[in-house]
């Protein structure tokens, strides 16, 4: 059996392309969040983003994110195998308007990923590139709302339009150079007291072809990845709240043309921070996160996310 840096290689010879990104967690207060590709982990959430069907109609939101990546090593079926590295910068753009529906509360939105992403070690052929990701477009629709319960159900459905820069030729893209798709659900509940609050996410995220992978216009496909996902939030104070979570990928198996790849992920992602509004409309949030398990693929060796939020 090829280790995972061997086909790594083979399907760089093949096709001359690797595109990796991984939007990562996104604001509290919001629902959704994000990945890196071919192998894209799913959509990342954070502490309270399901708990934001709290705020009335009519509430903007506009965010600018700072995401720092560190990933270290590459694994094939447990092993580690080489010693290459792969960084990223990405920063993302983001605005939420909230609307009734009915009923319901919902918050269409787009975010809009940009930043550098560069290869060193075994991975240092990738080189480096700077772009523009794939424009998201979303919506969560909150089925149950229950504020002053904490008690939350949403579902978000989730679009992926191709724009981002991406370069067949190029080792790395922040494009995909495919449409995605994804469909995630999550609940809140409030546990023992009311200053703790638990939120469990599932999603699935499904993926179109890449006609154009590799310098010599291969088809990449994907099958789809599932994720599941814990946040505990504990508010300090109404405006201080500390925040740990665990996320479990599986799936996402790839295709380049008839080739199949054994490198379908299972890892188990975990994240801590908090978030503190620092001024009337004002929020930052901070999260540091590792993978503590990978079966196949990159592992995040540290992350670093940053927020700041400004609700008018």
């Amino acid at each position: 059996m090829r280790t995972s840096l061997e086909k790594f290689a083979i399907n760089q010879e093949r096709a001359g392309t690797l595109s990796i990104f991984r939007l990562g967690v996104f604001a509290a207060l919001l629902a959704i969040s994000g990945l890196y590709a071919p192998s894209a982990r799913a959509l990342d959430v954070d502490a309270d983003d399901y708990s934001a069907g709290a705020l009335p109609a009519g509430t903007n939101l506009g965010l600018l994110y700072g995401q720092f990546v560190n990933r270290d090593a590459n694994y094939s079926a447990g092993q580690r195998v080489g010693n290459g590295t792969l960084d990223s910068e990405v920063g993302i753009l983001r605005y939420a308007h909230f609307v009734e529906i009915g009923p319901f509360i919902a918050d269409p939105q787009f975010l809009l990923p940009f930043g550098h992403l560069q290869g060193s070690g075994d991975l240092g052929a990738l080189g480096q590139t700077t772009g523009v990701g794939d424009l998201i477009l979303a919506s969560t629709i909150w089925l149950y709302n229950k504020p002053e319960s904490n008690l939350f159900f949403g579902i978000t459905p989730v679009l992926y339009v191709p724009i981002g820069t991406y370069n067949s030729s190029n080792g790395l893209n922040l494009g995909e150079n495919r449409w995605k798709g994804a469909l995630q659900a999550g609940w809140v509940i409030p546990v023992f007291v009311k200053e703790l609050v638990l939120q469990l996410v599932g999603d699935v995220t499904f993926y179109g072809n890449n006609t154009s992978y590799g310098a010599r216009g291969q088809t990449l496909q994907q099958l789809p990845l599932v994720s599941l996902q814990s946040w505990f939030k504990y508010a300090v104070t109404p405006d201080f709240d500390i925040r740990l979570g665990a996320t479990y990928y599986a799936g996402g198996q790839t295709k380049v043309n008839s080739t199949v790849s054994s490198d379908s992920l299972s890892t188990v992602n975990f994240k801590v921070g908090f978030a503190w509004n620092f001024a009337p409309s004002w929020n930052i949030m901070a999260l540091y996160g590792r993978d503590i398990s990978v079966d196949n693929g990159l592992r995040e060796a540290n992350r670093v996310n940053l927020r700041l939020m400004k609700a008018f």
